[in-house]
């Protein structure tokens, strides 16, 4: 448990100093990505949602027009700042957010017909007790959803976790993708719908996002121009005249608590 707060602290004091470009970042809002993880949690107007690790609200604040009630949750209170700020901005009234963790979510078992998290299960130490907490507040027959980044070998996870550490030492791995089958599994989750696509960003905009270090960054930059046309990361390195562009492989699970 020790190393699991010192972890949360880390997690904590990284995105409070990017909370504000972390919203910002044109790619966390992008609309087709946003609209296939609604359309897998095939969410209506009579679900209660639960965003775990909601970040600044971007996903919790595209489901609310849709869903009965929103509630998200997460660890950083810099990052819930951002969240009520945006659904002030967008005068949604069905939403409301908790500091806390996703390891031990404050809600009584089945509160939520639909659970889902975004693109930070590879910033966990223990993924498995978050989804099976997810699966807990889950309520019978409802839709509990991933989508994350995910790697497809050893070789390949193993320069890819080196390059997201330099980049984000909150970063903990980039699971495969029958680890996560596996975690659904475990929580009592039949997977029901598997989705795949890329997000790509400019590697120069993604390092001032998240204030990388420069000598991190350097790192960075020199490991990814090295894999331009090889890609033995995973991240598809390639450049666009001047500019060296990546893209992070996600996958959306939907599973339906049995």
């Amino acid at each position: 448990m020790q190393g699991s707060s010192i972890h949360n602290q880390l997690i904590v004091e990284q995105f409070t100093r990017m909370a504000a470009p972390f919203a910002e970042m044109p790619a966390h809002s992008d609309h087709t990505s946003m609209q296939l993880l609604i359309d897998s949690a095939s969410i209506g107007s009579d679900d209660r949602v639960l965003d775990v690790c909601c970040g600044p609200g971007l996903v919790s604040c595209a489901v609310a027009p849709k869903a009965g009630h929103v509630t998200g949750i997460d660890v950083t209170p810099a990052m819930i700042e951002q969240a009520e700020r945006l659904q002030y901005k967008r005068g949604l009234s069905n939403v409301n957010w908790e500091v806390g963790d996703g390891a031990a979510l404050p809600f009584p078992a089945a509160s939520f017909s639909v659970v889902l998290s975004r693109y930070a299960f590879h910033h966990l130490l223990h993924p498995t007790g978050v989804l099976r907490e997810m699966s807990r507040v889950c309520q019978c027959g409802g839709r509990v959803v991933l989508a994350d980044v995910f790697s497809t070998s050893e070789h390949q996870r193993a320069l890819y976790d080196r390059i997201e550490k330099l980049r984000d030492p909150s970063h903990v791995s980039a699971l495969a993708l029958q680890e996560m089958r596996e975690l659904f599994e475990e929580a009592g989750l039949a997977i029901i719908r598997t989705e795949f696509y890329r997000l790509g960003v400019e590697l120069e905009a993604l390092l001032a996002g998240t204030r990388t270090a420069p000598t991190a960054a350097d790192q960075v930059r020199r490991l990814l121009a090295d894999d331009v046309g090889v890609d033995r990361s995973g991240f598809a390195p390639h450049q666009v005249g001047s500019e060296l562009h990546i893209s992070f492989p996600v996958v959306v699970l939907a599973g339906r608590k049995t």
